[in-house]
């Protein structure tokens, strides 16, 4: 009782000193004009080709660039990460020239039959989601910037090296390994735990692959992941940061919408968007509600127990800034403008966001000082601005860009800022800033002087991923689905109907929202279920300490059973060294997929993952 009043008593007091945060660093400047936008719009295409000129200068085709010292450094795969990145920002500038001579060298020289282990992660979001947004735009004359000559490399290659990732999905639980080598698949010493964006942020990317090569097993995987996640939610529907792949317990228990969980919750609503499965809507609606139940104390955010809902970490971290962008894809434009103001109050105390501010003591958090030059804050202020025009958010754009040019910019790109409080600078530039951080800011201005570029007033709606590459929600890849029998799951095929349709507040926005699901494996939905029973989401019973409560209902565990399906389509690995080889956990052929009851030809040995109740209610079964 004291703890919850202490906390209630806390949160007051953040209450009132955000105010005062605010108030105290408000600067009276006068708004941005449409004259004045332009000419933010072309600083900002000048600091896109500071930083881009300066890596192809100076570090290609290493990974990323080094600015102080003008130099490159691999830091993920070797495969010249920040040219890959910066793919759809050269589309978006109307550099046709660049972005053909980059498509074209990338056709030509890239390959990941390479001895190197990388993020699954990192590995999708940057390399993966590149190809695949470069690919959409320059096999298509609708974004006007077509490449005759364009073959489908980049698919290819997208293709290969998604392929060469799928071993990392070999766990009982679905979710999958942090990291994965190219070459030999997953290390015998690979580390289980992940973390849950890690896992749970692959569906964009996977997804779009499987309906650009009518391969459904990219998709599987990736969905199996979020639904091997969400399985294991906490009975007040919040997951924690990280989890064992192997044993689905969670390592770390912190549950919050910044660091090891941010983009979790982003892919659950753009996944909704751009694919029109119904399945992802449903996971985000109760985890966007017990986030802002648990999570929100209005106007900042908590990271808190996810089983008991206690405050842990009263910190705002940077990853938190993308929330407010999405709370706007959302419909939740309220909390998203009071939220965005706080957290810019933090930008205007110090000019750029430290990684943690503690808002008990309203300072840097220890250890928490430095601003790699993160684009969420920049992303959610261009939301904003696009749902609602007030220019304060052209003036929080102006802010931004001051802060880059004065406080980061470097000899041959952007630097680091290791210390947001003193300004210094190191030696190092994150692919993401030219992929995303200097997208938003352009597109920003952009959009005030009504300018018509791809993504605004292009022929496609589209999806930004997580790294702020651009998806688009074309026919192939957003069809809408047939409405046919829920795979007998509960229904008889005399008793299905179509679905009624709703109003969504995405339908102004995105046109493509209705439901399609590549595998298969839901096709329509049955009368008279609720979305629990259609989709067969429930959580797993943590085992009970001496603390619990001995009278506490168990929850229903619902049975998901998947099966290792043998894929003869996937290449046969290269000859390797004998002792290369027994580093690396023998990774068969077959991968894992949900088995959809439909597939005859399809066998494998069943795994169930959690224990049912009754097989009668079993939804997911070979």
């Amino acid at each position: 009782m004291e703890s919850n009043l202490r906390w209630a008593l806390y949160a007051i007091l953040i209450s009132m000193t955000f105010s005062g945060l605010v108030l105290e660093h408000q600067v009276l400047a006068e708004g941005v004009k449409p004259d004045e936008a332009k000419q933010l719009r072309d600083e900002v295409r000048e600091m896109f080709y500071h930083a881009f000129d300066g890596y192809m200068n100076n570090a290609f085709p290493l990974d990323e660039l080094k600015p102080l010292s003008c130099q490159g450094e691999d830091t993920l795969g070797g495969y010249a990460l920040t040219l890959i990145d910066s793919l759809d920002t050269l589309a978006l500038l109307g550099d046709r020239e660049r972005f053909t001579s980059s498509v074209e060298w990338i056709g030509k020289n890239l390959q990941f039959n390479i001895n190197k282990t990388v993020s699954v992660f990192e590995t999708t979001i940057r390399v993966l989601g590149g190809l695949l947004s470069a690919h959409l735009i320059a096999s298509d004359y609708a974004t006007g910037m077509r490449i005759p000559s364009y073959d489908n490399e980049l698919l290819v290659l997208a293709e290969d090296l998604t392929r060469r990732m799928l071993p990392a999905f070999d766990t009982p639980t679905g979710i999958p390994y942090g990291s994965v080598n190219l070459m030999y698949g997953v290390d015998k010493h690979e580390s289980k735990i992940t973390s849950t964006a890690g896992g749970g942020t692959l569906s964009l990317e996977f997804g779009v692959l499987s309906r650009l090569t009518n391969d459904p097993v990219f998709e599987q995987v990736a969905k199996n992941a979020v639904r091997g996640l969400w399985a294991r939610r906490s009975s007040l529907d919040l997951v924690g940061a990280h989890i064992n792949v192997f044993t689905g317990e969670w390592t770390q228990k912190d549950a919050g919408i910044g660091t090891s969980i941010d983009s979790f919750y982003e892919y659950l609503l753009k996944a909704y968007i751009l694919f029109g499965d119904e399945e992802y809507l449903y996971i985000f609606q109760e985890a966007y509600g017990s986030a802002m139940q648990y999570l929100h104390k209005d106007p900042w955010y908590v990271e808190v127990n996810m089983d008991s809902g206690a405050i842990v970490w009263p910190v705002f971290n940077s990853l938190q800034a993308f929330w407010p962008g999405l709370q706007v894809l959302a419909g939740d434009v309220d909390p998203a403008i009071r939220t965005h103001t706080a957290f810019f109050s933090v930008w205007k105390r110090y000019g750029f966001t430290p990684e943690g501010f503690n808002l008990a003591t309203l300072s840097v958090q220890y250890g928490q000082k430095s601003y790699p030059l993160r684009p969420e804050l920049i992303e959610s202020t261009y939301w904003l601005y696009k749902a609602t025009r007030d220019p304060r958010y052209l003036d929080a754009g102006r802010d931004f860009v001051a802060s880059l040019q004065y406080g980061a910019k470097c000899p041959c790109g952007y630097c680091h800022i290791t210390d947001v409080e003193q300004h210094k600078q190191e030696d190092h530039l994150e692919s993401f800033f030219l992929a995303e951080t200097v997208k938003y800011l352009w597109l920003l201005f952009d959009l005030a002087v009504n300018s018509d570029n791809l993504v605004d007033n292009g022929p496609y709606k589209y999806i930004f991923s997580t790294e702020g590459h651009l998806l688009p929600l074309t026919p192939q890849i957003s069809l809408a689905r047939e409405h046919c029998s829920y795979f007998g799951g509960y229904c008889p095929r005399n008793a299905t109907k179509p679905e009624q349709e709703q109003e969504s507040t995405l339908s102004n926005v995105y046109p493509y929202h209705e439901s399609f699901s590549v595998t298969g494996l839901i096709k329509g939905l049955c009368p008279g279920l609720t979305h629990a029973q259609k989709y067969g989401f429930s959580y797993v019973s943590p085992e009970k300490t001496e603390r619990e409560d001995v009278n506490r209902a168990k929850p229903v565990i619902t049975s998901r059973s998947i099966v290792l399906v043998s894929d003869q389509t996937v290449e046969k690995r290269p000859q390797v060294d004998v002792e290369e080889e027994e580093k690396f956990t023998s990774q068969p052929e077959p991968i894992m997929s949900i088995s959809g009851g439909s597939s005859s030809d399809q066998t494998g040995q069943e795994l169930t993952l959690l224990e049912s109740e009754t097989d009668d209610q079993r939804l997911y079964s070979s």
